[in-house]
């Protein structure tokens, strides 16, 4: 009788899979059926072997032994798992087709590929692309298997990144390490491709909070009536005496404008505009958007969203694949929807109250093809379970998630703003109103999703109807003396957000859009990762919610070549590996490159003097430059870190 062998990612995955097949008989590491059998990875069963495992000499650290690079790469099976291992070999050997059904990305290719390669599996391979796990979403993918030869690229490219990421992290790691400890230093120092430009993010953000010189400037809140109903109108000074950002750098003018307008009884309208304004809804999720809202709504760390979405995944089944970097959705699946929708209804009574205002046949912006990557905005599933099993942050974190869904197929919201221009005395005042006309898709928003206190700007007011040329009481007039303020240190979602935008700080175009395209350095299945490694590490620490830098971390930053730290770097790394993936540069060509680039770096710091200005701090405590920011506005910086001796060799 012939197999075929369904080779999963996970465990859970695997018995998802196993139960729509009809596997339901326990095996060793698999589950069992007629003709079928699913095993699993438990996520990669194999690694790149470290340097020892080529020449025994490597045990040791010694600068004369850089740079290490491969001739022939090897593979070794991970201790922990080794069992899983084993079970997976004997079932490639005695299987007659097998079916790839990690995970559908890169890294879930590079998972399966290399055990096959590993293994010396040689028969026929079809590729299961899964989204969901739940029933509907996994019998639909088994129906439309993809030739295994149709994904094939996707593992070159992931075993390129995984190679050029060994090169660094094991040279430059051992680089600076070695010359840390020719300082004194006795900790390690990882570098890496992808945290070390993250780390220099929050160093320079950390510098530019320590170095801030707060400036004073004027503003004036002038309240005006007309009968029994108060609002606000805002000073307009003259652009010559005002910032780019328009505020008002002269006291004497501000104090004079202030006095001529309690002076005056009252302010006439120049000029009135309301003007109807429409917001679409905002796209479903994508990982990186998910983590930095729950980040400023829930304060829930990078990685414990993660954790949390992949529950939701995984042991709930209530959403769609979490580790995705698109929000958009494939037209395929609006025919879903009011499946979906009536689900929802069933699962939870609360969003019955918008059934009246939502139309399943609505087409957002979000369903669009073309904008789909190789998986879709993060959404509920039609599992249709009732939403009172599951408590605390994961309903927060699904509520979040089902929001963005729903909002989908409500209309946009619409609003009046109306912007009222005076005249006081010969002083320009300015008061903007709202009005909300239609809801829409707001109504979908749970409350985690208000505006957190003291975050964002006061809702705007409701002003009284107003009529052009006519004067309005002058009640009060406010002058208020205020600073400018420094930065705000990064928090999680901040930090996932700005490696997600990192093209802002890259000058060169092409490799500005490549990183747009690309979504930044890190990928969304890995940020969390770097994030939380840079703390267990002792580069980072946290003060509640704020991140901020050690002093070993701008020591290092300040030491190693501009190159890896520079974000840029990762948009040519990553144009290489899309031209791997495309079949333009082979494997061996991508690595040999890499392992020259690294080579010259080494060949560059080497011999350099190195000078750590403390040490890192794994306990989470350790320098915190912005931690003493004024609290009454000094007009000096304050508590900035000294800077390490630039190295003379570095680049």
């Amino acid at each position: 009788m012939t197999m075929r062998l369904y080779l999963c990612e996970k465990p859970s995955q695997a018995k998802d899979i196993a139960a729509v097949l009809g596997a339901s008989r326990r095996g060793d590491g698999c589950w069992l059926g007629s003709g079928v059998t699913v095993t699993w990875c438990i996520g990669h069963l194999l690694e790149t072997a470290p340097p020892d495992a080529y020449d025994a000499k490597y045990k040791r650290w010694v600068l004369a032994d850089l740079p290490i690079v491969p001739e022939k790469w090897k593979m070794q099976v991970k201790p922990k798992t080794a069992s899983q291992y084993k079970a997976v070999k004997r079932l490639l050997g005695e299987a007659q087709d097998l079916v790839i059904a990690t995970d559908a990305d890169r890294e879930g290719e590079m998972i399966a590929r290399e055990l096959v390669e590993h293994c010396r599996y040689r028969g026929p391979i079809q590729r299961l692309w899964l989204s969901a796990l739940d029933d509907a979403s996994i019998r639909k993918a088994l129906a439309a298997l993809k030739p295994g030869a149709e994904t094939f690229s996707l593992y070159h490219s992931a075993l390129g990144r995984s190679r050029a990421d060994w090169l660094i992290g094991m040279n430059m790691s051992r680089l600076f390490t070695l010359l840390g400890r020719q300082s004194g230093y006795q900790g390690v120092l990882p570098v890496g491709r992808v945290q070390t430009p993250t780390l220099r993010l929050v160093v320079d953000r950390d510098r530019s909070i320590a170095n801030f010189v707060p400036v004073a400037y004027w503003a004036i809140d002038v309240d005006l009536r007309y009968e029994r109903m108060t609002f606000t109108a805002q000073w307009r000074a003259a652009e010559d005496a005002c910032d780019d950002q328009g505020r008002c750098l002269n006291p004497p003018l501000a104090k004079d404008a202030a006095d001529a307008m309690r002076n005056a009884a009252t302010a006439r309208l120049v000029k009135l505009r309301t003007e109807r304004m429409r917001e679409v809804a905002p796209l479903p999720f994508d990982l990186g958007t998910l983590q930095e809202i729950c980040s400023k709504k829930l304060g829930l760390g990078a990685q414990e969203t993660l954790d949390i979405a992949q529950s939701l995944y995984e042991t709930h089944k209530v959403i769609t694949y979490p580790r995705s970097d698109c929000g958009y959705l494939p037209l395929s699946q609006h025919v879903d929807a009011p499946t979906i929708l009536a689900a929802l209804g069933r699962a939870d009574p609360a969003v019955n109250a918008l059934m009246p205002h939502i139309d399943p046949q609505r087409r957002s912006r979000a369903w669009n093809d073309a904008k789909v990557s190789a998986h879709h905005g993060i959404i509920p599933t039609g599992a249709g379970k009732d939403v009172g099993q599951l408590t605390g942050k994961h309903r927060a974190v699904y509520t979040l998630i089902r929001a963005r869904y729903l909002a989908q197929f409500l209309p946009n919201h619409e609003y009046d703003r109306t912007q009222a221009d005076f005249d006081c005395a010969g002083q320009a005042l300015r008061a903007v109103g709202k009005v909300i006309i239609e809801p829409g898709w707001k109504r979908a928003l749970p409350e985690a999703l208000a505006p957190a206190k003291g975050r964002e700007a006061p809702a705007p007011q409701a002003l009284p109807t107003l009529v052009q040329g006519q004067d309005y009481t002058v009640d009060k007039v406010n002058l208020k003396d205020l600073w400018t303020q420094p930065p705000k240190p990064f928090t999680e979602g901040d930090l996932i957000k700005a490696m997600k935008n990192v093209a802002k700080l890259v000058e060169d175009p092409l490799l500005k859009q490549k990183l747009k395209d690309t979504t930044g350095i890190g990928t969304e299945a890995t940020r969390a990762g770097i994030i939380q490694g840079l703390l267990d590490r002792g580069y980072l620490v946290k003060n509640g919610k704020a991140l901020s830098a050690t002093a070993a971390a701008f020591s290092l930053i300040d030491a190693v070549p501009r190159a890896i730290a520079d974000p840029g770097t990762t948009a040519i790394w990553e144009q290489a590996l899309d031209m791997v993936q495309s079949g333009e540069m082979s494997l061996e060509e991508f690595v040999a490159k890499q392992a020259a680039w690294m080579s010259k770096q080494v060949a560059r710091c080497n011999g350099m003097r190195m000078t750590i200005t403390g040490p890192a701090s794994p306990t989470g405590r350790g320098a915190t430059p912005w931690k003493n920011k004024r609290k009454a506005a000094p007009r000096k910086a304050t508590g900035a870190p000294k800077r390490a001796k630039k190295p003379t060799n570095a680049g």
